[in-house]
């Protein structure tokens, strides 16, 4: 046998191995690196026009797809790599000085200085100039950049977050030294000169009992001391915290808590008395530090009247709660994706995943809770800054109840995306098991799922009433869709009704305070609902894509249990509707009108 023929022989051999492996490769269904997320977000892009003021939109649209593809891309990679190299504590340096500090990875840096520096999402509802618009942004323009920025990286957030939250504090309630030696530096881009902030709340004791806190402030002639621990502290190298204290002599309860703020380093360069203990070993959130702070007498600064700082630190926890259900948003939408992805180029038995019926229902379950979140996140975002007492009174009501909501079906939604991978979603080459560990840290932060469900149906229906400024928003909603067919408003109308007088009915005793978490769950389910009717109809009638008329009609089927399980004559509207959300044609306004009543 010639020389020549073994040759060929053997690069056929080769050849076919390498179209082989090739073939096994492409079995194997991608995930969402190298996509836009800006651009395959066909939802947020229609919103925005709908919730935003028109030149603000046009100015932020190549920002937003600009940070769409480093989602995709850069900040991808960057997050995967910080999540894998977490935060290291050092309590000494190398000549024995007590020169405690934490050490980030690099591509933790990076994804700081796109953050605070390229795209300053602290710092744009603050100051004038942030990515070149002449004035401070409404807090609905942060708010996007967030629920891009989570679906890459959720745990830089946090900082972002803070530092955006507690400067708001500075500035409404420090002293004109305090704010004229901070505010700048909380508003920086330039990382060098940046103060990023934290906000130091729980302690052992107190957990969600805030006012159990027992961190004692005292008088030092001019000065503040305090003494005593927090117990779970987010961002825990921040250069500046905020946090409640109990000034020396003060009562015991929430209303003897006063706020501080506490600089990491002195004036003089010299570290302030308090140390990280040690560093929390997280399930999720691995990239962001979060410790264990004792105070040693540090020095720090009253802010606003000492007996009003719970409430005070309250509007900071609003704040964040809008963060965690922006960011649940995010995430629901990456996981949506992600789950998209995996049955779009999956085969099985024959055909795409995609195209079996009973995965195709999974999707829509994975996509109505997603895309209520999205609705409700634009919702509270649009109002956020509004002095309107009616807009105030929608906005305390929904804050609590959309955290909460959302970012309990976030745990779900991943899960199902997870699920949708298949086996490759449980490993970590994947992105799925941390989408899943990180889903479950807003469940805790800035209240429990039964702290905000109190703090909507027990305080903000029983005791402020926003559930009427609530009803009545609604209901101007529905009177402005016409495009909603009349049978449908009249559902939706009866459901808003029905689950008002529920909350109403639950806040009114004491005994019925175990049913709070349902009544404030059917609150946002109903609210959605009519959201998401009145969008589609909106973007219908301006000849766009009206399938969230759709997702509204799923809402009530499915998530206030209008529709029985048991009901198999349901399935010719939903396999049409289903048929219709996951193509990528748009749904005109007569076809889901003619749905909406099947």
């Amino acid at each position: 046998m010639s020389e020549t023929l073994v040759s060929s022989r053997e690069a056929a051999t080769v050849d076919a191995s390498r179209r082989a492996a090739a073939a096994r490769s492409e079995a194997i269904a991608p995930d969402c690196r190298g996509l836009n997320y800006y651009e395959i977000d066909a939802s947020l892009r229609a919103l925005l026009p709908l919730r935003m003021e028109g030149a603000l939109f046009t100015h932020l649209a190549p920002h937003l797809d600009e940070l769409g593809a480093l989602c995709g891309g850069r900040l991808y990679d960057l997050s995967d790599t910080a999540e894998k190299n977490p935060p290291k504590l050092h309590h000494r340096d190398r000549w024995g000085r007590d020169e405690e500090w934490i050490e980030f990875h690099p591509a933790y840096r990076e994804m700081e200085e796109i953050a605070f520096g390229r795209f300053g999402i602290h710092a744009m509802s603050h100051r004038a100039g942030v990515l070149n618009w002449p004035a401070a942004m409404p807090p609905i323009a942060k708010t996007v950049f967030h629920y891009l920025f989570a679906q890459a990286e959720f745990g830089l957030l946090c900082p972002v977050n803070l530092t955006d939250s507690c400067s708001a504090l500075v500035d409404r309630y420090g002293s004109e030294a305090i704010r004229g030696r901070w505010l700048d530096a909380m508003w920086s881009q330039d990382l060098d000169a940046l103060a990023q902030c934290s906000q130091f709340m729980t302690e052992k004791a107190g957990g969600s009992d805030i006012g159990a806190s027992d961190l004692t402030a005292v008088r030092d002639g001019e000065d503040w001391r305090l003494y005593g621990e927090k117990w779970f502290c987010s961002n825990a190298g921040a250069d500046a915290c905020i946090l409640l204290a109990r000034p020396e002599g003060a009562p015991h309860g929430s209303r003897g808590l006063g706020l501080f703020l506490a600089p990491r380093r002195l004036d003089d360069g010299t570290r302030n008395a308090y140390r990280v203990a040690r560093l929390k070993d997280k399930l999720g959130s691995n990239s962001m530090a979060s410790g264990e702070i004792v105070f040693e007498g540090a020095l720090a600064y009253p802010l606003g009247d000492l007996d009003r700082g719970l409430k005070q630190m309250l509007e900071m926890v609003n704040s964040s709660r809008l963060s965690h259900l922006t960011r649940a948003a995010g995430m629901m939408r990456r996981c949506l994706n992600e789950a998209l992805q995996a049955a779009r180029h999956r085969h099985a038995f024959g055909r795409a995943v995609i195209d079996h019926p009973l995965m195709r229902r999974q999707l829509t379950k994975l996509m109505v809770p997603t895309e209520q979140a999205l609705s409700a996140t634009l919702f509270v975002a649009a109002r956020a800054d509004s002095e309107n007492v009616h807009d105030r009174a929608v906005l305390r009501l929904m804050t609590p109840i959309a955290k909460l909501r959302a970012c309990r079906d976030n745990v779900t939604v991943a899960t199902g995306a997870m699920e949708a991978r298949g086996g490759n979603g449980y490993i970590e080459d994947w992105p799925n098991a941390r989408l899943v560990r990180d889903a479950h840290l807003g469940l805790l932060w800035e209240g429990t799922s039964s702290i905000n469900a109190l703090d909507a149906v027990q305080r903000a229906v029983g005791k402020e009433r926003a559930h009427l400024a609530l009803r009545e928003t609604l209901e101007g909603e529905l009177d402005g869709a016409s495009g909603v067919p009349g049978q449908f408003r009249t559902r939706l109308g009866r459901r808003v009704e029905d689950v008002v007088r529920f909350a109403e009915e639950v806040a009114a005793l004491p005994e019925h305070e175990r049913h709070s978490r349902v009544a404030a769950g059917q609150l946002y389910h109903a609210v959605t609902a009519v959201l998401l009717a009145c969008e589609g109809a909106a973007l219908g009638a301006k000849g766009g894509d009206a399938r969230r008329m759709l997702l509204a009609r799923f809402v009530l089927d499915h998530r206030m249990h209008a529709a029985s399980p048991f009901d198999l004559s349901a399935g010719r509207w939903e396999e049409e509707a289903t048929s219709r959300l996951l193509s990528e044609e748009a749904v005109s306004l007569d076809d889901a009108a003619t749905l909406l009543v099947l």
